[in-house]
């Protein structure tokens, strides 16, 4: 079957991976001048910057894409590491922590920091987020549902999550383990990237802990860009022609319905027999799909927090002790959330991502300089910011933000991301994260990955199943494979 796929970022490279390991005949498309999608970069001067996701976990989803393509990583020169520490966090008191890179040097640093009571927790906890994982990675996640009733055709597993408590809060069951807040908030705040606060999320999220804490943080040599570059290598050696600057612009179909390919913005027009479509859910249905109601979900779902990147090159370095990520938890952690998701405004006491990855990689800025990649959460276009004007004052309190925290300020490029810079590039109400993963937008609740009105048309992406993140997208990627595998005759 011939097969286009719309867009080169990290679930448009999986699917069409995964479809070349199928037999299908494939041809990517992508609007930009090379492939990575959100997974971008920008060059400035001699400053490198990787604009999209910067925390790479489950690196096996991306041997997986390469073997469906035929190769491996090292095949296609790409080389991962293992970043130790994962994480360092700061807290407001001044106390530090470092999720390292095993299950015993974490352990260490719980009871160095914490004390033996809290490490005997650690003990616990960690079984706890391994029996979660395996319940839910084949069973849930790396599935497609055609209905909710999908829910019940693993009712063993269905039954195990339960039992563990997943589909309770995610604070409140942390909160089972450690009685050090601190902990309770490292091992918590990953259900931001769902777009859901911690209090609030179910507990099966700490699958997201699991991830990052547990199964380790990975960086590629050269910067996050080299992922989907690799990628991209790895089609092209298969036989696959990917055509950059090749935006499209409508979606061909049949007088009966199904799709039959896509015409471009330069007037050309490609066949197909199937469409993978990775453009972020709402606008694909604006864009391509003009003449079909969206779904209920994403019309008047609830969409996740957006967030201010500020892509520093700086001269000098850090304080001794930076680590390639650093977490800065403000004090005020419950009226942070409750002021960002809400009330949509901007957290009055904020956390903040700071990574730095030319402490690992030279290739990113000069000798005794330094590239920052800073984040602080804000809330999506529905909320009450003035980006106009508040963009200028929330770099100059980052700025103060960083001087205060050891980081080097003496800046000689920047990107100021905002919502209204995510917006522009195709992300609906501003946020690069999506739905939130609220409990009736997950799962089979979650946008489905065919149109039904529309045969032989695909999603993948964040927007639709199992979700946001980088692993969830090469999962997407692949489950967007298997659709094309059913709607080709096969067993999908």
């Amino acid at each position: 079957m011939k097969v286009v796929v719309v867009g080169a970022g990290l679930s448009g490279l999986s699917a069409a991976c995964h479809l070349v390991g199928a037999g299908h005949d494939v041809i990517v498309v992508e609007r930009e001048s090379g492939p990575g999608g959100r997974a971008g970069t920008i060059a400035d001067g001699p400053y490198l910057f990787d604009t999209g996701p910067v925390v790479m976990t489950m690196p096996g989803l991306f041997d997986d894409a390469f073997a469906a393509a035929g190769t491996t990583a090292a095949g296609v020169g790409l080389h991962l590491r293992r970043l130790d520490p994962a994480y360092r966090a700061v807290y407001a008191d001044g106390s530090q922590l470092r999720v390292r890179d095993s299950t015993e040097a974490t352990r260490a640093e719980i009871l160095a920091g914490c004390g033996p009571e809290q490490a005997e927790a650690f003990d616990r906890f960690v079984p706890w987020l391994e029996r979660l994982y395996d319940i839910e990675m084949g069973p849930f996640i790396e599935r497609n549902y055609d209905s909710v009733l999908g829910l019940l055709a693993r009712p063993g597993a269905a039954l195990r999550l339960l039992r563990e408590g997943g589909l309770g809060r995610l604070g409140p069951a942390v909160r089972r383990y450690f009685s050090d807040e601190r902990l309770v908030r490292l091992f918590s705040f990953q259900a931001l990237y769902a777009g859901v606060s911690p209090a609030q999320a179910r507990a099966m999220f700490a699958v997201i802990t699991y991830m990052d804490s547990i199964a380790g943080v990975y960086y590629a040599d050269g910067g996050i860009r080299q992922i989907p570059r690799a990628m991209a290598r790895a089609l092209e050696q298969a036989g696959v022609p990917i055509h950059y600057g090749a935006e499209v612009t409508a979606l061909l179909r049949r007088s009966d319905g199904p799709v039959a390919g896509v015409a471009l913005a330069s007037g050309d027009r490609i066949a197909a027999d199937a469409v993978v479509c990775t453009l972020d859910l709402p606008i694909a249905y604006q864009r391509l799909l003009p003449d079909l109601p969206m779904p209920r979900t994403l019309a008047r779902g609830t969409y996740s927090p957006s967030a201010v990147v500020w892509h520093v090159g700086a001269g000098g370095l850090p304080a001794e002790g930076t680590a390639h990520h650093n977490i800065h938890f403000g004090h005020d952690w419950d009226g942070a959330f409750e002021a960002l998701i809400g009330r949509g405004e901007l957290m009055p006491d904020p956390s903040r991502l700071v990574s730095v990855p030319s402490l690992h990689d030279s290739s990113l800025a000069p000798d005794g300089h330094s590239t920052l990649y800073v984040l602080e959460p804000v809330p999506n276009l529905t909320g009450r910011i003035d980006w106009a004007r508040e963009a200028g004052p929330l770099r100059e309190r980052l700025l103060g933000f960083l001087d205060e925290q050891g980081y080097p300020t003496d800046i000689r490029a920047e990107h100021f991301v905002s919502p209204l810079d995510w917006q522009a590039h195709g992300m609906h109400q501003g946020t690069p994260f999506a739905l939130a993963h609220l409990f009736r937008q997950s799962g089979p609740f979650r946008p489905a990955n065919v149109e039904p009105r529309v045969p032989g048309l695909v999603f993948a992406g964040s927007g639709t199943t199992p979700g946001v993140g980088v692993p969830m997208v090469l999962v997407s990627g692949r489950l967007a494979a298997k659709r094309v595998d059913r709607y080709a005759g096969g067993p999908g």
